[in-house]
Formats: structure tokens, C-alpha cells, sequence
């Protein structure tokens, strides 16, 4: 892990392998005090580490587990309140992402990407909680992110022009065009300058001169997904059980690299919202499914990349005071650089036959000089076999032998010295071996050095015990490990002489860091080709999987036979398929159905397959064609969970507030049992009010409810459907009982299945006489309403024009039919109309 502990990963060494080969172990963290520049800070958790770590090769899986972002945030002032600046950087890359927006009273924008950063630490100005006075938006930040460490510094540094002269001074000259992007941003430049100011004084180091990448988000690029709704559709974390790999993450994540891992979660919680940039991706994953020796000799390479991005953050910081760590830290990240530089030939080659504009354009960069460059100025003066590998003696090893002989003669003897003691130990073990007849052997682990291991039953030994001399005795079964004082004298000697190799080494690996600065901005290129390759790989591996589906872009929403993908990951089988179609003249789609019959589960299906389109994924279905959408909304009932009372109501009303608050015409949004919270009277009304406000976009919108009224508002609104969930009925053999059989298959009009509470009454021990007189109520109420809203044959007839008229402007927009296709088409159209207005004359028909 990033902040890792200082594992002790026990290793067999013989004298044979005492000198060859590696591993990268604990990194070392070490929480800082409260900062003289801070206010105060408050929170939990883990502190920032110093400098001093190294790039770790742990899994994809893991790598966004430990937050390493920290967020600054800032606000305008009186007129100018609402105007929000943030910056960001990543402790594990060396890029400051810049933003500024005007947000509204719910400051969601601000809430959704510090949701999106998962920060592990957020700072802003001491003014924003001066006692009396806290500003709305640090009460909110506080009250959302009750697990993050919070820190506030004086205003002073919220400066722009030295933010400015920051940018200046640390961008590197391949993305200087942030200049003309943020020069009138001034609260993204503010919270720049104190970010970096923070950032500088915890990691007790500063950012090489024209180190840094530094680019502007502005939220117009990708779709927004609030904070609910992805915790709703469950894209990165199960809400069962955080560690369970079940969510769209899971579902999609075979990437090989911390890196792609980390870009396919910013992908899902932040789509695209450019058809063209998403078709480019499309075509790469196409290409590599149709391309088995490209997806293969990419995989290959790929999974060899250690993590490029935290691997350029090490190499960028200069530490402010030289230590043992720093110094075998750069060492180690040297050896790192090594082996990166050294795929990028091996990348190459892979791409060489590709197809695609995208995987060509990778190509041509990875031809960019620079890295032939690098490679050549470390090969004068590290070993060519100098590899990174695994294993904590190997890799101490390889650092040990890193650099070239006779290029510093006291190296060179401090080396000699070193393998002396190393074979010193190895001897003096082999002796005592051979002194008490027992078969120890030689072990290493970071944590103790080196120390004696022996697999012997305790029935072998003299007494039962090992000799006296030995000390610090551990038992796991039938393993010893021990060690001995000569041992601990030989360990201490062999450290001293370990601390004087990295001292010189790191003189000169810094000395050879200071010729390739200039030149190492290609790995910014090298490590955003890495981690979207990686992305792109992942997305043709699931489709291999399953029986996904290349989308379209339209302007309309059209799935044919699609279903849950992560549902099918927990069934381990292909769940129910179902078809869904909405265009802007048939935008509102209402969905009835008994509990359990499948409404949740469709709707939250739509979303994902709208995510995963808009990320450049296949998709669950037999075709599909999507809109883009700039908003996805969600707001998921429970039907295991309808308590009635006032926390549920208002949590309802505040979701539903916050859609009607933000939702456009390009919005998806799904909502499912609202008004479940309060009396069936308010619930209905609450419900028909938000319907008929969402009505007058064209956003697209699916609403599950169980108000079977809200369903005859088609009666009024033409581009409204009906649909719901079948249900079977089966009657047990005796004749007497009924049971429910779920087909989770969706059809047209609303559910027949109107009084759900009766039939659960039926199953129960109620008397027959109270079931009887229910019914009757029921029955009587009913006829009322439906009397109430009886449609007109008027209204039919507007529906069946309003609904003729928008399916002839979606064939002209998208029609790709020959034009004795069409004719057949027009002519079914035809027919369709004059069935639904049987009372339409002749001049209607022509």
C-alpha cells in the first residue's frame, strides 16, 4: 500500500542469492505536527507522509484504496459568494488539477468532486469558521466528510498573484496553455498558492522547477453524478459490504496498473459527455476484441508498468534535508525509472500494427526522443543488469550494486566491504550448523535483517530447546527463527556499511537526476498512454465475459434486451433482459409493479448502461443507442425498506429537491417510490406535482411508483408511457392458496396487480369477512377516481397525432432505411394511427 508498514517479508537467502535480486518493501510514513501556517485542524485518519517513498508495485485492485489527495477550497466573498476555486494534488502524482465554478445554495458541484477526490485532507481559509460567522459551505464540507482531516490556514495564503507565480514557476512547458485557461480564475489561482504552501511545508520538499503538470477541469467536460446516486447505483463501493467487489467498478476493473485502476474509477464517476472522444475510445476496444495478438502483446506489456504516475511524484520533489530514507528512496525510484524507460520499446512494438486513430497517436509519442534520451544517461552510469524484482534482500541488492564500478573508488571499496560481511554471516551460520548438527539456514526480512531459520521438530533437539547462545527465539509449527549477539554485532556492521553505499550512491544518482530533469516530461505522456491503455484493455476483457454490445449515439435512448451487469456478476448467469425506449416525444416513462417484481433493479440498470456507454465501454444488451447525458439522477427506493416516518420523508424530499434544483433537458433521471414516506393522500400528490414539473423538460425520465393513479396522467400528457412488471399467479395443488411467480419482464400499460395489500392480507390468517369488506371499499374508491380521470376521445385523438408527429421526426433525423424500407415503415406508422383514433375521418388519413 502507498502509506505501506514496514512489512517484514521473510526470504530464504543462501550464499548463492545473498547478492541478486529485489523487492520494494515498507514505505516508510510519518505523521507531521499541526503546520505553523495552519489555524487548526480537526478529522481523523492518516497524515501525509514525508518524502522518502518509493513507488510501490502493489495490485490495481488496491490502488485507490488509501486516499493521497489533498483538496484546497476557497470561496468568493460577498457578491462574489458562490464562486468556488479548488486545486488538488495527488501525493501520488505530480499533477495539480485547478477548478472554479459557480455553484448554488447546495454547493453539489463542490460536494460531488471532493466526493470524486476522496481527499485525505481538505484545507481552507481560517475565516470561513471564525466563531459566529462559519460560512454554509465549511459546515457542509465538515458535515460530509466527517472521516477526512481537516485544516484550516490563514486567508493570507489564499493568494492569487502568488499562485500565479507558482504556476510559473512549477508547470512544465507542455502544459503552459493552463496559463490562458486560469489567468482570470483568481480563486482556483488562490487556492493553488495555498495548496502548494501547505504541501511543501508536510512533505519537508519542494517541487522541481517546471516539474509539475497542471491542467484546468472545468465541470462542462464530463457528466455530473451526485454523491447519492453513485453511492445509489453502487458504481465503486458496495453498499453492503465496502469491501465486496460488487459494483460497476468490480464489474469492468481488469486493469493491470494502479494507474488504470485509478482513471476507470475517475472514468465512471465522471463520464464524457463528447460523442466523438467516446467513439474514438469505442473504436480501440473494438479493435483490440478483433485483434487477438494486439490485446494479448499489449496485456503483456502493460502488466509489467510499475505505478508510472506516483514514480513521477517521487522523482519531482527535492527533499529540503538529505537523510538515509531520501537518499535510498531516489535510489530505488532510479531503478524504477530504469525499468519503465525500458518497456517503452516493448510498448512500441505491441502498437506498431494498430489500427485506430488513438492507438496510432499513442505510438507516434512513445517515438518522442526524450526517452532514448533518459535511457542513455542512466545506462552510463547504472549496471545494465540492474533490474527491478521482488524480494526486500534482492532489491537492497540491486541498490547496493546500482551504480557502475570505477566510477567512485570509495563506492567501490565500501561495496567490497559489505559483500565481506555478507559472507561473513553466511559462514558463521554454516558453522554454527554444523556446530550444534541442526539445519539452519539463512533468512532476511527488512524488518530484522539478517537471522537464522530452521524447520526441525522440537523433539530433535537437545532438551527440546535450541542452544543458549540463541536469542529472540519465534515458533510458527515447526519453523524456528532466531538469531544470535555475534549475529546482531554483524547486522549492525553490515547497516553502517548499507547507510555509507546510499550515501555515495545518492550522490551520484542526484547529480544524475539534475542532467534528466530537463528531459523528463515525457513521462507525463508515457504515463497517460500507460493508464488509458490499461482502461481500454480492462473494458475489451469484460466484454469477453459477456455478451456486450458496441453503442451508439443518438438522440434517443433505445436498449434492446438488456440487463444488470452487476447482477449478473453476482447470479454468475445472465439475468432477465429487457427492452427500453424513450425519444423526446415519448421522454417520460412511468413503471408500476409489486414489490420485489423488478422495478429497482431495471431502472438502476439503465443508468449503468448510460455510464458505461459514456465511458467508452461495451454494454449489457443486444443493441443499444444512448443520448448523451450531462446528468444522471438517482433517487432508488428500498423495497425491503418503506418505513413510514419524518427522516424518510425528508430525506426524500431533499433528493427529489436537489433534481428539480440542477436537471436539464440533456438529464437522465430515475426515480423510484417517492412520497413512500408520508400518507398515500401527500405521497400521490407529492408524486403527481414532481411529475408534472419534470414534464415540462426534455429530460429523459423513468419513475417507478406504486400510485397506480399517477399512471392516467397520460391522459394529459401526450409524451408519457406506461409500462410495468408482469407477474404470474399460482394456485397451489390443494386449490385454496395462491402464490406469486415473478417474470421480471417488462411490458406495456400499467400493472393489473392493483391491490397488492389485499392479496397479502388473502395469504394471511385475517378473517375472510374483513378481506371481503376491504375489497368492496377498494373497489367502490376506485371506480370513483378512474371515473374522474376517464380519457376523451379528444384526448385520445391529440395522443395518437402527438405521438405519429414525434415518430416522424425522429425517422428523419436518424432513419437509415432504403426507401422501399421507409415506405413499409410510414405505412405501419399509418395503421398505427388510425388504430389508436378509430374515430379519424378521411381528411385525417390523408
Amino acid at each position: 500500500s502507498y502509506f505501506g508498514d514496514k512489512s517484514s517479508c521473510v526470504e530464504n537467502a543462501n550464499t548463492s542469492n545473498l547478492t541478486s535480486s529485489s523487492s520494494l518493501r515498507g514505505l516508510n510514513s510519518t505523521c507531521v505536527g499541526k503546520a505553523p501556517l495552519s489555524s487548526g485542524r480537526s478529522g481523523c485518519g492518516s497524515h501525509t507522509p514525508l518524502t522518502g517513498y518509493s513507488v510501490t508495485s502493489s495490485s490495481a485492485v488496491s490502488a485507490h484504496t488509501v486516499a493521497s489527495v489533498i483538496v484546497a477550497v476557497v470561496e468568493g466573498r460577498g457578491l462574489a459568494r458562490g464562486e468556488v476555486g479548488m486545486a488538488s494534488i495527488d501525493l501520488k502524482n505530480p499533477e495539480m488539477i485547478l477548478s472554479q465554478f459557480a455553484d448554488n445554495t447546495t454547493y453539489a458541484k463542490v460536494i460531488t468532486k471532493l466526493k470524486i477526490l476522496t481527499p485525505l485532507e481538505i484545507i481552507m481559509s481560517n475565516t470561513a469558521c471564525d466563531a459566529g460567522n462559519t460560512t454554509k459551505l465549511f459546515s457542509l464540507i465538515t458535515e460530509h466528510f466527517k472521516n477526512v482531516t481537516f485544516t484550516t490556514v490563514q486567508r493570507k495564503y489564499f493568494n492569487e498573484t502568488k499562485g500565479l507565480e507558482y504556476l510559473e514557476q512549477l508547470c512544465a512547458s507542455e502544459f503552459s496553455t493552463i496559463f490562458m485557461e486560469v489567468q482570470s480564475k483568481y480563486y482556483c489561482l488562490a487556492a493553488a498558492a495555498a495548496l502548494l504552501k501547505y504541501v511543501e511545508f508536510i512533505q519537508n520538499a519542494v517541487y522541481a522547477p517546471k516539474s509539475l503538470k497542471v491542467r484546468f477541469q472545468g465541470s462542462e467536460k464530463t457528466a455530473m453524478i451526485d454523491s447519492s446516486s453513485a453511492q445509489n447505483l453502487e458504481l465503486v463501493i458496495n453498499n453492503r459490504d465496502s469491501r465486496n467487489g460488487h459494483t460497476l467498478l468490480g464489474v469492468l476493473n481488469y486493469t493491470k496498473t494502479p494507474g488504470g485502476s485509478r482513471r476507470l474509477r475517475s472514468n465512471i464517476l465522471e463520464p464524457l459527455v463528447d460523442a466523438e472522444t467516446i467513439n474514438t475510445r469505442l473504436d480501440c476496444v473494438q479493435e483490440l476484441l478483433q485483434d487477438e495478438e494486439l490485446f494479448f502483446g499489449l496485456q503483456a506489456v502493460i502488466s509489467k508498468f510499475l505505478d508510472t504516475e506516483q514514480l513521477l511524484s517521487v522523482l519531482v520533489q527535492i527533499p529540503k534535508q538529505d537523510t538515509i530514507k531520501s537518499a535510498e528512496s531516489k535510489i530505488t525510484n532510479l531503478i524504477y525509472l530504469k525499468h519503465t524507460l525500458e518497456l517503452v520499446e516493448p510498448l512500441k512494438a505491441a502498437l506498431r500494427c494498430c489500427n485506430t486513430q488513438l492507438l496510432k497517436a499513442y505510438y507516434n509519442s512513445l517515438e518522442d526522443t526524450r526517452f532514448g534520451i533518459i535511457l542513455e544517461k542512466i545506462t552510463t552510469v547504472i549496471n545494465d543488469d540492474t533490474r527491478y524484482t521482488k524480494g526486500c534482500l534482492s532489491m537492497r541488492t540491486q541498490k547496493c550494486y546500482a551504480v557502475k564500478p570505477n566510477i567512485n573508488e570509495f563506492l567501490d571499496i565500501a561495496r567490497r566491504t559489505y559483500t565481506e560481511i555478507v559472507d561473513d554471516i553466511a559462514g558463521m551460520i554454516t558453522q554454527l550448523a554444523e556446530k550444534y548438527s541442526l539445519p539452519m539456514k539463512t533468512s532476511f526480512s527488512s524488518a530484522r535483517g539478517f537471522f537464522i531459520q530452521m524447520n526441525a521438530d522440537c523433539s530433535t533437539l537437545p532438551n527440546g530447546q535450541l542452544p543458549s547462545e540463541f536469542t529472540k527465539i519465534t515458533k510458527i509449527k515447526n519453523t524456528y527463527s532466531f538469531t544470535s549477539a555475534d549475529l546482531i554485532k554483524m547486522n549492525e556492521r553490515c547497516q553502517e556499511s548499507l547507510r555509507e553505499i546510499y550515501h555515495m550512491t545518492y550522490l551520484i544518482v542526484c547529480k544524475l537526476l539534475n542532467e534528466i530533469y530537463e528531459h523528463i516530461h515525457c513521462l507525463y505522456k508515457l504515463s497517460d498512454i500507460v493508464s488509458m491503455l490499461d482502461m481500454l484493455l480492462s473494458f475489451a476483457h469484460a466484454c469477453t465475459l459477456s455478451d456486450y454490445v458496441r453503442p451508439e449515439f443518438t438522440d434517443t435512448l433505445a436498449i434492446k434486451q438488456g440487463w444488470h451487469p452487476i447482477l449478473e456478476r453476482i447470479a454468475m448467469e445472465k439475468p432477465v433482459s429487457n427492452n427500453t425506449y424513450l425519444t423526446e416525444g415519448n421522454n417520460f416513462v412511468i413503471i408500476t409493479g409489486p414489490n420485489m417484481s423488478g422495478k429497482s433493479t431495471y431502472l438502476k440498470q439503465i443508468a449503468l448502461c448510460q455510464i458505461m456507454a459514456q465511458i467508452g465501454s461495451y454494454v449489457p444488451a443486444e443493441y443499444c443507442s444512448f443520448r448523451i447525458a450531462e446528468q444522471i439522477f438517482t433517487r432508488i427506493g428500498m423495497d425491503d425498506d418503506i418505513e413510514t416516518n419524518a427522516s424518510t420523508f425528508m430525506k426524500e424530499m431533499k433528493e427529489i429537491t436537489y433534481i428539480i434544483q440542477n436537471a436539464n433537458d440533456k438529464s437522465l433521471i430515475i426515480i423510484d417510490e417517492l412520497g413512500r414516506g408520508t400518507s398515500a393522500e401527500e405521497g400521490i400528490g407529492i408524486c403527481y406535482a414532481a411529475c408534472e414539473y419534470l414534464l415540462n423538460l426534455k429530460a429523459f425520465t423513468l419513475f417507478a411508483t406504486h400510485f397506480l393513479e399517477l399512471c392516467h396522467i397520460d391522459a394529459l400528457y401526450p409524451n408519457v408511457e406506461n409500462y410495468h412488471f408482469e407477474v404470474q399467479h399460482i394456485r397451489s395443488s390443494a386449490g385454496n392458496k395462491e402464490k406469486i411467480a415473478y417474470t421480471y419482464s417488462l411490458s406495456k400499460g400499467y400493472t393489473e396487480e392493483k391491490n397488492y395489500g389485499l392479496k397479502a392480507a388473502e395469504v394471511s390468517s385475517l378473517p375472510s369477512s374483513i378481506i371481503l369488506d376491504a375489497k368492496e371499499i377498494t373497489n367502490h374508491i376506485a371506480k370513483q377516481i378512474l371515473h374522474r380521470q376517464k380519457s376523451t376521445p379528444e384526448m385520445v385523438k391529440q395522443r395518437a397525432t402527438y405521438q405519429l408527429a414525434m415518430r416522424l421526426v425522429q425517422t428523419a433525423r436518424n432513419s437509415r432505411l432504403d426507401p422501399d424500407s421507409l415506405r413499409v415503415y410510414l405505412k405501419a406508422l399509418k395503421k398505427k394511427y388510425e388504430a389508436s383514433c378509430p374515430t379519424s375521418g378521411k381528411n385525417d388519413e390523408q
